[in-house]
């Protein structure tokens, strides 16, 4: 089991599933202790409705989250260099990271999470796909920081 980071980046395609689900997962089961934020390599989408959904069903509030690519965080001043750990959970997010940090002696870990976007055909299948998403994040988080202590 590892100590939690001081600070941990999650990214995939769009943030707006899988990464803000990480996001929000974690801080909290986690607290505030570590400072989270997510990003994605485009911001071409608004935050799922079905991702919305299948955290709230945890008590996990995504309502809110506005997606942002790795471009606009860094105007946003937010900069790479400034997490310990970043987490792609997807391959695209990953090649992103790891160019992104070359300069940098940063950790990258990819966790292959499942997209649940496009997949199932009524809004109960839909769910499904998006609460096995959930999961996996949550069976990573667990497997590298523990359970909860929130």
């Amino acid at each position: 089991m590892k100590s939690l980071p001081q600070s941990v980046l999650f990214c995939c395609d769009h943030n707006a599933v899988r990464s803000p689900m990480a996001e929000g997962i974690m801080k909290k089961f986690y607290g505030t202790g570590t400072y989270v934020q997510s990003a994605g390599v485009y911001n071409d989408m608004e935050i799922d409705g079905f991702c919305i959904a299948a955290c709230k069903e945890i008590d996990v509030e995504l309502s809110r989250h506005r997606s942002r690519s790795f471009d606009e965080m860094q105007d946003w001043g937010d900069d790479l260099s400034s997490f310990d750990l970043i987490v792609a959970l997807s391959p695209a997010s990953q090649r992103k990271a790891l160019e992104l940090t070359r300069i940098f002696h940063l950790d990258v870990d990819y966790w292959p999470i499942m997209d649940p976007t496009g997949m199932g055909e009524t809004r109960e299948q839909k769910l499904h796909h998006y609460r096995q998403t959930r999961d996996q994040i949550i069976q990573h988080l667990k497997a590298n920081w523990g359970d909860p202590t929130e």
